[in-house]
Order: C-alpha cells, then structure tokens, then sequence
C-alpha cells in the first residue's frame, strides 16, 4: 500500500545571515513575522514597510534523510500540493525541476536520493516583468503585472486588499513510497439517471512494472463494482438505486456518500482514493425570449432564484485559512440566508476544506477560473500552464455536488471591449482563446456534468455587448461609481453577478488596525485601509444624497456609512427579486475581507458581521416584503421563494413622523410557492410630502415606504428606553425610531449581536440577543446604540 510522510516540519527559510524556522504550508511574510524580522502588514501602514519582501528571491531548506527505496517499496516520490509561484527544486544540490504555477500540484521522483532539499523561489515581479519584457505589454486594470504568471492575482494588491505579493511552499508537501502501481488521477461523473444515482470512475494509473495485471474496485451507497485496468487506466460504474438527491440550501437536503476506489494486485490494495459525492442534475437555462438571454440555473430540475454573494480569499496569507475558519464564514453565509458562493477569479481554486463546507451546508458554488481584470498573454508556457492547471483542478473539484457552474474569468470579455484594451493589443492576445476555446474544451471534456459560462459579465457571444442588462450576466458598477443606488431600480438584468456599495469595518476592527490613531474619515491610517480608487469620495457623495455628511464626527459617521451600505443593498436585491423570473440571481459583492479595510464586505476583516450582513437575512429570506414605486404609482410586491404558498393579510398603513396612523387598509395576499405576488396601493395610502410614510405588515415582515431622502424627513428626536434582557437588550421606542444599531463589538470586543438595524414605531419594542458580552449594563449598552437623527 502507498505510504506518505508528511514534511511540514524541519524547514528553515534563507534570510540574510539568519536562518528563521519556516512553517510549512505557509508563506514568507508570515515566517519573517513569527521571526520577529517584519511587523504585521495589517497594522497601520506597515504594509509599506514590507513591500521589500515580494522583491526577494527566497529559499526553503531542510535535510531528507536516505530515500533509498526499500524492500516493500518501489519508488519514492516527492508532493508539493502547492508552491507560490517559480521555484527551483533541488535535492544535495541536484536539480529536481522549475515550476511556474501557483495553482497545480507537483512530483518528483527522488527514489534512492539523499541530502538536503532546497525550494529556490524566485521574485515573482521579476518572473513577470521578464515575462511582460518578452512578450510585451498587455493593458489591465492595475499597474501591478499580475496577469504575467500563474499565481493569485489578488496578492498584488486590489480596490479591498494590500500589495503584499507572497513566497513559499503554501500548500502540504510529502513523500510517497509505493510499488507496483499507483493511483495517478480519479475523475468522478455524478449524474442521477431517472432516480438512479450514477457514479462512472475513470482511472489513471502510474506503473513500475507494466506488465503487472491490476483492477480497481469501487464502493458507494451499500453497491461494490471491478473493473480491469488496461495498460494505464480503466472505468468502473456503478449505479445506485434509490439514491437521495442533494439540493441546495432551502429546497431540501444534503445527503452525500462515500466513495473508495481500491487500485490492487490480485487482491492486495497498493493505494486507494476517497471522496464523498452527492447525487444532482445541474443546468444553465440561457434560452433566448422575450426580455432577452436568460441566465437560470436549474437544480434537479428546479428554476432557481440564486441568492449569492462574492468570495475573496479569506485573507491574502491563504496558508493561514484552516479548516475550521472556512467552516465559520460559510456557516455566516448559509445563516443569512445565502445559497450561492461565487469563488471570484482573481483569488484561488479553495482548499478541500471550503468545498467540503459547501457540500454539508447546500450552498452552491460558483467557480472562476482565476483570471480577473486584465488582458492575459496567451504565448507558451502561459498557454501550457493555463491548460494544466484547469485540468487538475476541475478533476479535483468534480466530486463535489456544491459545484454548479464553471466561469472562463472575472470581466476580461468587457474590459477587451469598453476599457480601451482592444487598440491598445494591436492584435496581440489577451485571453479570448482561453475563455472560447480551452477552457471550454477542458469542461466538455473532462466535466460534461457541469455548465461553463465563458465570463462574467458575459451576454453569450459577441453579438451582443458583454455586459447588456438584457442578455446573461451582469456587473452593476456604474451605481458605486457615479450614481444613487436607487438607480439599482431602473433596470431589471436577468442575472446580477457583481454589485455593492462600500462601508468601513466594525469599529473594534478599525481600533485593532490602527493603535493610537485618532480616527477621522482622512485620518492616515483610515485612508491606507481604503484602497478605491476615490473610495471616500464615493462614499460621501453616495451618503451625501440621503443624509448630511457629519463634520467632526467620526463616530456618527461610521454609523451612516454602514446603515447606506445596507440601504444599497436592499434597493438592488428588492427590486430584482420582485422581477423573478426575468431576473434570476443576484451575487452581492463581496461576502469576505481579507484584511481590515473599507470596502464592499458584509464580514468585515476580522470576521464581524456589519449592518450589510444582517440586511441580507432579511433580503435573502424565502419570504419578502418591499414597496417600490411604480409607472407613477406605489406597488407592494410579496416575493415567495419557498415551495409553500403564502396566503395571509396584508396591512398597509399611512403614517406621519410623530406616530399618527393617517389611514389603513387590509388587503389579501396571496403568493404560490416559487412566485412574486404584487398589487398597487390604494392611492389613499399613498404617502404624501416629507412628513409621511407607508408601512407594510406580514406575518411578521415589513416594508417602509419614506417618498422623500432621509435628509428631507423631520425625523422627531429619537426617545427609547433600554433594559438589560437575558443575553441581550431590550429597546422600547416612545417615538419613531429609525435604523436602530447596536454596534455589540462597542461592548466587548468579542460580542455578536443576533440582528442589525431595526425602525420601530412608537410603542414597539425589540430585544436584541447579545453574545461575548461579559459584562452587561444599560449604560454602555445605550452607548452603541445608534439610529437616524433629525437633519441638522
């Protein structure tokens, strides 16, 4: 049987005349701090102080021992999972080979070697402004050269995270000794065939002795199947019968089985591979009709609305992400209500781990392959490396029923066609055939289980502009940059994968990132850790539309910014959810940070959760309520994505500011299940003039209505009362009180809070639970709470 030894342990890394202890999987930048070398680039502006460290050639080493292969085992080989990015290995000073990629895997066959292993890592700036030399320029839309080489484009810097540009051997490494053969490569096709779960195993086998005559035996789901191996590989099948279907989060349940397949030898076992799958049908309805070119995935034969949110990798360190930490931000996207995570393509292919947490929580994943923002070069070797890498990893990642789509890239097909690239590549390559032809190709080939779209935003062919509302999908961006988000309402694209609005991180967050410094919107280190281009200009012209921008008062601020987050998020995802099913999705950008900074995350950077967040459970629950006015007219629109019907009453109340009820109206509703019930309001109803407003009631939801900005409306002074309750608060309004926030890390820098905002009318009251919180008082407890105040 194959053995494995896992070398994480005994590295050291080359630095000057010192020699620090490196830890395996990890990176250079985490080694130098734990040496004391370099500070911590999330603090401050210290991220400037260690730009030095991306410059370097770097080198791992530790001793090996004998690999003399012994008398149970034929051959040694050595596995990098994962080296980031151009290393030369050697072993005693013999060259073992170079690598280029970030995102493969690689081996070396050491048999009967022996020394010390050596990793050499070259700069990656300067393999790809060698490259960038050979072949020449290629327009993108940051400075950094990242679409040069095979390595996460993010680690050079983006418009959320820090330049700080990696080194080191970031996934395991091992040595495997093994005779005979040995499982090379295993790629599952997972199909459900009239209520029988299909599982068909194609095998790769590596030999020492080709003549040896092998079979390979599979298990799943209680079924045992053999097949022979010939020459270098064989298929087995096998089909379950009565297999229970995995879905999504919220249509149904999670079941998955284990899978082992058995290389032997006779009938001894020389390796074995486990995986567990999920049986399910996937489709991509992209069907033209009378709105355009839809963009629907189909589960099982269900039209889904997608709820999803954008992934970054999780901290720009990805050596640093466990298990448990994927675990956690995943289960905060399944509890609000998320159903949809789309891996973004300037990041990386996840671990097992981040699949495995999807597989067990139903939620869907979207996978870009990792190309983002700018024009690729597709000469040799990049050409060679893109092919390889897709199929290692689309074979790695089949056997997971969370994966629904594949992606060719992350906006090149729209930066080719309006950000200027097309004259300047005079015809050069710029990624186009990778996104039309390989990667396509690698899919059909290897994965026909699954759809492939060739980019995001994409209209699904040149025939139409690649980011048209009306044809695929679409990336709301005009909005953040130079509009109100309440223009989110005049349009209805028919899948939004990309659209968000900024805020700062939680205060605790901000605190922790920045010791000592007073903090001020242009305050230093505030503005280090806002990396938009303009961002906090767009923040205050945004806010600006709605509220007067506080002067002097960073605190209330801090405040306004997150509740507009919020807002912003609620204007896109009410209208376009009312509009299913012309629209079919919506992917807020973004979920995650991967260091403290403002920008568009609904967690921030040290894992809280902002307003944005707990906005989202309201926005992504099967049931929503929204007002939205209409052709000239106030309509409410009940959204029911569960497969039970709503049917209840409907209570509409027209209000002044200071709590009178102006008029009142029962009505029916009446949603079937998977559909979008919606009706005018009576037009006497209707609120009139700033001192008015609607309020819509629904077995326990609701929707306001204000017809004018919050900066018009003369709010009265806000009067509540707080009590402490069990694990939490309890807030009592004696006027109108709007946006209320309990900011829970102003407590305790461990506390959660179990909600966000909440506007109460007078004589309502809320309790807030409250987690971490260690010792409880009504005073600072009255302290972080915030809510809307009368404009100045």
């Amino acid at each position: 049987m194959l053995e494995a030894t896992p070398l994480g342990d005994g590295w050291i890394l080359r630095y000057e005349s010192d020699t620090p202890a490196a830890s395996v999987p990890g990176c250079v930048h985490t080694d130098l701090m734990a040496a004391g070398v370099i500070p911590d680039p999330f603090l401050g502006r210290d991220e400037t102080e260690v730009a030095w460290v991306g410059r370097r050639d770097w080198t791992y080493e530790r001793e090996l021992g004998d690999l003399s292969a012994s008398v149970a085992h034929e051959q040694t080989d050595l596995v990098f999972d994962g080296l980031d990015t151009v290393a030369e290995i050697s072993l005693d000073g013999r060259p073992l080979g170079t690598v280029r990629n970030m995102h493969r895997s690689y081996r070396f066959d050491v048999t009967g070697l022996s020394g010390r292993l050596s990793v050499r890592f070259v700069s990656a700036y300067a393999e790809a402004e060698a490259v960038r030399g050979r072949l020449g320029e290629r327009p993108a839309a940051y400075a950094e050269p990242y679409q040069y080489l095979r390595k996460m484009a993010c680690s050079f810097g983006w418009d959320w995270g820090p330049t700080l540009v990696t080194a080191g051997i970031w996934r395991p490494v091992r040595l495997e000794r093994w005779s005979t053969a040995r499982i090379a490569r295993v790629r599952p096709l997972v199909t459900v065939d009239e209520g029988v779960g299909v599982v068909e195993l194609a095998v790769d086998v590596e030999r020492t002795r080709g003549e040896a005559p092998l079979t390979v035996e599979a298990t799943v789901g209680g079924v045992r199947a053999r097949a022979t191996v010939d020459g270098s590989g064989g298929v087995v099948r096998l089909r379950v019968p009565d297999a229970e279907v995995w879905w999504p989060r919220g249509y149904g349940e999670q079941p998955l089985y284990d899978v082992e397949l058995r290389l032997l030898y006779g009938e001894d076992a020389l390796d074995v591979w486990r995986r567990r799958v999920g049986f399910r049908t996937v489709e991509l309805d992209r069907r033209p009709d009378a709105h355009g070119t839809g963009f629907t995935l189909v589960v099982n034969g269900e039209r889904l609305f997608a709820r999803g949110v954008n992934w970054i990798p999780d901290d720009v360190f990805p050596s640093r992400i466990t298990r448990a930490r994927y675990r956690e931000r995943l289960e905060q996207a399944a509890a609000a209500g998320v159903d949809l995570v789309r891996v973004w393509g300037g990041g990386i292919y996840e671990s097992e781990d981040f699949y495995d947490a999807c597989d067990e929580l139903g939620l869907l994943v979207w996978q870009d392959f990792p190309f983002a923002c700018a024009a690729y070069p597709e000469e040799q070797p990049l050409r060679g490396e893109v092919e390889a890498e897709a199929r290692e990893n689309v074979v790695r990642l089949m056997p997971h029923p969370s994966l629904v789509l594949w992606n060719g890239n992350n906006e090149n097909l729209w930066g080719f066609r309006d950000w200027g690239w097309e004259p300047a590549l005079a015809g050069d390559s710029w990624g186009e055939g990778y996104y039309l032809g390989v990667l396509p190709r690698v899919v059909a080939e290897l994965d026909p289980t699954r759809p492939y779209t060739a980019g995001s935003p994409w209209s699904g062919s040149w025939r139409h502009h690649p980011n048209d509302p009306a044809h695929g999908t679409h990336h709301s961006w005009e909005v953040w940059n130079r509009e109100d988000y309440a223009d989110y309402r005049l349009s209805v694209p028919r899948f939004v994968a990309e659209f968000g609005w900024q805020a700062p991180p939680a205060y605790t967050t901000l605190r922790r990132a920045l010791p000592g410094e007073e903090l001020a919107p242009d305050s230093p280190g505030v503005l280090h850790h806002q990396k938009a281009d303009d961002g906090n200009g767009k923040l205050e012209r945004g806010l600006a539309r709605h509220f007067a921008v506080p002067d002097g008062d960073f605190d209330r601020w801090h405040y306004l910014m997150q509740l507009n987050q919020a807002r912003a998020g609620a204007a896109g995802i009410e209208h376009w959810r009312a509009h299913w099913p012309v629209c079919a999705g919506t992917v807020v950008w973004q979920l995650n940070d991967c260091w403290p900074v403002t920008s568009w995350a609904a967690i921030d950077g040290d894992g809280r959760e902002k307003p944005l967040y707990h906005e989202l459970k309201r926005l992504y629950a099967d049931r929503l309520l929204t007002l939205r006015a209409r052709d000239g007219r106030l309509e409410w629109a009940a959204v029911n994505q569960s497969a039970q019907d709503w049917r209840g009453t409907l209570i509409l109340r027209r209000m002044s500011v200071e709590g009178e009820v102006l008029g009142q109206a029962a009505v029916e509703l009446a949603a079937v299940g998977r559909t979008v019930a919606r009706a005018g309001v009576p037009r006497e109803l209707t609120p009139v003039g700033p001192k008015e407003f609607l309020v819509a009631d629904a077995e326990g939801l609701r929707a306001l209505h204000f017809p004018v900005p919050d900066r018009d409306v003369p709010y009265p002074a806000p009067r509540f009362d707080v009590a402490l309750a069990p694990d939490g608060i309890t807030v009592t309004a004696r006027t109108l009180v709007r946006d209320l926030l309990l900011q829970a890390d102003r407590l305790d820098p461990g506390a959660r809070a179990d909600r966000g905002l909440v506007t109460l009318l007078p004589g309502e009251e809320v309790t807030i639970g409250v987690s971490g919180w260690r010792t409880p008082d009504v005073r600072s407890a009255r302290s972080a709470l915030y809510c809307v105040e009368p404009t100045r």
